[in-house]
C-alpha cells in the first residue's frame, strides 16, 4: 500500500490522500526540495512550473514543490504541518490520519506575504478569505499554531514571534 496517493479532491482540484494510518507526530512524507528556483534557473511555464507551486524558505530560498506534495491542499483546520529536520522538510501528522483521509496543511503556517486567495476547505473554522502570511492569521489562530512554526521561520521573524509570545502570557 503506498504511503500517499493523488486523486481528485473535494477541497480543490487534485489532493493527496493517506495510504496508511498515521499518529500525531509521525512523518507522512519527505518533501523533495531539489528544484531550487534562482535567477540563473528560473521557472519554466512550458514544463508546468508555476509560481503558485513554489515554497518560500529561509534566506529567500525558493523551491518548486514536486509531486505529490505540490498537491497538498490548504485547510483551515489541517491534519499535518511542515517541519524541517536536519535540513530536510517533512509533512508531519498533526492529528490522527486514517487511510483514505486527504492530507492537508495550513498554507499560512511558516508563510510570509500578502497574497490573497479564497478558501474552499469547507471546515467549520474556514476563514473564507486569506492573506498568505502567518501574522495575518487571527491572533487566536497564531497562538494555536505557534508550536508548529519551523525554526527558520522563527529566526527570520523573531521580533514578531516574541511579541506574540508576550501577548500570550499577559
Amino acid at each position: 500500500m503506498p504511503r500517499v496517493s493523488t486523486r481528485e479532491s473535494l477541497i480543490h482540484g487534485t489532493g493527496v490522500f493517506a495510504g496508511a494510518p498515521k499518529r500525531p507526530g509521525e512523518i507522512v512524507l519527505k518533501i523533495d526540495d531539489s528544484r531550487v528556483v534562482t535567477e540563473a534557473d528560473p521557472l519554466d511555464p512550458r514544463n508546468g512550473e508555476e509560481e503558485h507551486h513554489c515554497d518560500y524558505l529561509s534566506g529567500g530560498k525558493v523551491v518548486l514543490m514536486r509531486s505529490p506534495e505540490r498537491f497538498i491542499n490548504h485547510r483551515c483546520d489541517p491534519n499535518t504541518y511542515i517541519r524541517t529536520i536536519a535540513g530536510d522538510r517533512y509533512v508531519v501528522a498533526l492529528t490522527e490520519i486514517h487511510p483514505g483521509d486527504e492530507i492537508t496543511y495550513n498554507y499560512c503556517i511558516n508563510g510570509d506575504g500578502d497574497t490573497e486567495w479564497s478558501c474552499s476547505c469547507d471546515s467549520p473554522d474556514c476563514r473564507k478569505l486569506h492573506l498568505s502570511g502567518f501574522f495575518h492569521l487571527p491572533e487566536a489562530v497564531q497562538f494555536r499554531y505557534l508550536a508548529l512554526l519551523d525554526d527558520w521561520f522563527i529566526a527570520e521573524n523573531q521580533d514578531e514571534v516574541d511579541a506574540l509570545k508576550r501577548r500570550i502570557f499577559i
